[in-house]
């Protein structure tokens, strides 16, 4: 059972502080209700900077962390004048002004802890698309490693209905999933998942802790109350399926308070959907089962020790492929004579693959006219026939 319960009788607090405190990499999700007064469709200054504390503070306890933050139309509409137009050539107007605006506070704010920041924007096709998906994980992966906060926002300026998010609810579990996250929270105008809406029904409970999106749980959402954000709970049971597929746990939790995060952890209302999975098992199973591999990678004896102990696989000790396959698809690797011994995400294609076959690393430039990955297959992309529940 997960960290988050495994202890039924510990309190609320307590089992917060595992599922939030425990985790190595954490999504934040910002509504726009929060950055963005809607009387004046200005920043909440003072409540952003207690967020910012926040972060600073879990970024010091050695976390890595990604903010997927709304509030750039909402703020590009103020700084034009442009009211409340709904078409959608305005929006993404007011969207191309309000990021500036959104990148520059969030830079502004964090650099005040000594925080590196970056922004992202997304659409639907860039985890949708196999390419496009392996490019924002490369980069995410590169920005954590570098100390930077990635800070995520749908790129609305671009993005037509089709190919939209919606919400940004969805968008930070895709974010997650795509970061390999151990936890997302929702931070947002409402507190928790209630047995009914709680503005029309006095008697409406809050919910701790989610282990199963059922019709019941399902049936429990309501819509959005908010004018400025486009998520209700339904959006966020959306996002709690997609985060707890990936091994994710979420939070859905109040923002309206002061420091929110420290709140949560303090044992704050929340509804906690948990896990019964990690990330990296989740992972594991994906690329070992569900995975169709393309084509097959041939090893020597020397390579196959070292994948069995735990190396990346270079070229240098691939003796053959077999197969045609694109960079990011899946493909066995194999010794000369033996069953298959591993699955892994291949970081070239077949053509690229043959050509740096059995050479070095350090010989891939001069091969293939630009600076790839060292590693056919990078150890984290990589599983062990034999050790797929690892």
């Amino acid at each position: 059972m997960s960290e988050c319960i495994e202890n039924p009788g510990a309190a609320r607090g307590a089992r917060t502080a595992r599922c939030l405190g425990a985790a190595r990499r954490v999504v934040v999700k910002v509504g726009s209700t929060l950055l963005v007064d809607p009387s004046t469709g200005t920043l909440n200054s003072a409540w952003l900077a207690t967020l910012a504390e926040d972060l600073a503070a879990l970024r010091r306890n050695g976390q890595e962390v990604l903010v997927v933050s709304s509030g750039a139309v909402a703020l590009g509409r103020a700084v034009l004048g442009i009211g409340r137009d709904r078409r959608l050539d305005t929006a993404q107007a007011a969207a191309a002004a309000g990021q500036i605006a959104l990148a520059d506070a969030w830079r502004g704010v964090l650099a005040g802890h000594e925080l590196k920041t970056a922004q992202i924007l997304l659409t639907l096709e860039d985890s949708d698309q196999r390419r496009r998906y392996l490019n924002a994980r490369a980069t995410i992966e590169r920005l954590l490693t570098l100390g930077a906060i990635p800070i995520v926002n749908e790129n609305d300026t671009v993005a037509t209905a089709e190919i939209r998010y919606g919400d940004n609810d969805r968008l930070a579990a895709r974010v997650a999933q795509m970061a390999s996250a151990d936890c997302l929270v929702l931070l947002s105008d409402v507190d928790a998942l209630y047995t009914a809406d709680p503005t029309r029904n006095p008697d409406a409970r809050p919910i701790p802790v989610v282990e199963e999106i059922d019709a019941g749980i399902v049936a429990m959402a309501g819509e959005s109350a908010s004018d400025l954000g486009s998520g209700g709970m339904i959006t966020k049971l959306a996002a709690a399926r997609v985060a707890l597929g990936a091994g994710c746990h979420m939070a859905i939790a109040s923002g309206r308070v002061a420091h929110p995060l420290k709140a949560l952890a303090a044992g704050g209302r929340c509804t906690w959907f948990v896990a019964g999975q990690s990330p990296k098992t989740v992972r594991k199973q994906w690329i070992a089962g569900v995975l169709e591999p393309k084509g097959e990678l041939i090893v020597d004896a020397g390579a196959a020790r070292a994948l069995v102990g735990g190396s990346s696989l270079l070229p240098a000790g691939v003796i053959a492929i077999h197969g045609e396959f694109s960079r990011g698809d899946a493909v066995v690797v194999r010794p000369a004579a033996g069953p298959p011994l591993a699955h892994g995400l291949v970081a070239y294609s077949a053509g690229e693959a043959r050509a740096i076959r059995g050479r070095h690393s350090r010989d891939i430039e001069s091969l293939l006219g630009y600076r790839g990955r060292e590693e056919l297959i990078h150890r984290d992309d990589l599983v062990m026939l034999n050790a797929v529940s690892g």
